[in-house]
């Protein structure tokens, strides 16, 4: 499976439909989740049966496609489920599903549109959104119509993207290259593996925080507390704001996507390390470099691409991995400004990222098969920033 992005060329009147589409498709999975939260023994079923009861309620929800009202039911199941696994794992925290305030997205299945080309789409529900033009450099002309078996609008700071899911093998034959790494994540490196190499963190956020900030403190000039509407000036600003915010975060996934491609294409097992990053950054000294290195989205590339070239991706607990010696295993501590590993048992050193790389492959590779969190139906979709124009 994957998603074809491209951005669309949208008239002042189709971007309202649009974002009335949105709205529409936001109350649907609202109401959704109301009604589970007011019942007893509801399934996803009886979600699909309350679409066409709010249809008939509602004559601004009966302009939205029925699939397409299905589609946002299925998303409240979505989150229902999750939270019923969560509770039986005992996973915490557990993640009570919660309404949508600020969507941006609406899902259509296999109906609601129609393709006029390979680069034009018209959508066909009652919002009136009409014909759109498509601009990116793939072809879907490559593929079946039959194929496509999902279409999503998804409005952003710069504008709005039509996503297509398509329904094709993603595994690729790959030459074995006899090679195993291991990998440690840090905020000094972005990664140091067991051979030594190092990759220095790119620190996007940082770089860029200068110019975010003065564009925050432009936006809140232009706020007018109790004004309302906001004026029009404030909302240009508060665009602007998220379009320098939507450009870094842009960065960042395509930093961590070209590390974790050369990753995978040079190793045959890559171990590396499975951080809690939810528990790390409630630290607020290092909240801020945590989420500006981008860990997550590293691991989650590393995963697909794992899956899609074949390659084992394992994830070992990262429990003292930098306090023991690698080449004696005796534990030495230290604490966290101390960036040089030195063993009084046999005399190694190493540098400390490198010494926890070289520990994690150790750990890795007695682990057989892959061993990451996210399985092949939940990693499939990253496919969409991969193909994205």
């Amino acid at each position: 499976m994957i998603v074809l992005e491209f951005k669309a060329r949208v008239k002042p009147a189709q971007a309202t439909a649009i974002d009335d589409a949105i709205r529409t498709s936001q109350f649907v999975r609202n109401k959704a989740l109301r009604y589970w939260m007011d019942s007893q023994d509801v399934g996803k079923y009886d979600l699909s049966k309350l679409c066409k009861a709010l249809a008939e309620e509602f004559p601004f929800a009966k302009k939205l496609n029925s699939m397409a009202r299905q589609a946002s039911a299925e998303r409240a199941w979505s989150s229902i489920s999750r939270f019923y696994e969560y509770g039986k794992k005992g996973i915490k925290p557990v993640g009570f599903p919660k309404f949508k305030k600020h969507s941006r997205s609406v899902e259509y299945k296999t109906s609601g549109w129609k393709l006029l080309g390979p680069k034009r789409i018209k959508f066909t529900d009652g919002f009136g959104i009409g014909e759109l033009r498509l601009i990116g450099t793939y072809d879907l002309a490559r593929y079946d119509e039959s194929l496509i078996k999902r279409v999503r609008l998804v409005r952003r700071a710069d504008g709005y993207y039509v996503q297509f899911c398509i329904q094709v093998n993603v595994q690729v034959q790959s030459e074995p290259s006899q090679k195993a790494v291991g990998l440690d994540l840090g905020l000094r490196y972005f990664i140091a593996a067991s051979d030594g190499t190092v990759v220095e963190t790119p620190q996007f956020y940082r770089k860029s925080e200068r110019r975010l900030n003065r564009a925050n403190r432009q936006k809140s000039r232009k706020y007018r507390k109790g004004a309302k509407p906001q004026s029009r000036n404030y909302h240009k600003a508060r665009n602007r704001y998220a379009r320098k915010h939507l450009r870094v975060s842009r960065q960042r996934n395509e930093w961590a996507k070209s590390i974790a491609y050369c990753v995978i294409q040079s190793n045959d097992l890559v171990a590396y390390e499975d951080l809690n990053v939810k528990g790390l950054v409630r630290n607020r000294h290092l909240a801020k470099s945590i989420s500006d290195a981008g860990w997550s989205t590293f691991r989650r590339w590393l995963e697909y691409f794992g899956r899609k070239y074949g390659k084992a991706t394992v994830a070992v607990p990262p429990h003292y991995t930098s306090q023991d010696c690698s080449s004696c295993g005796k534990r030495v501590h230290k604490a966290l400004s101390v960036r040089t590993h030195h063993c009084p048992h046999c005399g190694y050193e190493a540098d400390r990222d490198v010494n926890a790389a070289i520990n994690i492959l150790r750990l890795g590779l007695t682990t057989v098969g892959h061993t990451g969190s996210y399985t092949l139906g939940e990693i499939g979709p990253l496919a969409e920033l991969e193909q994205s124009c």
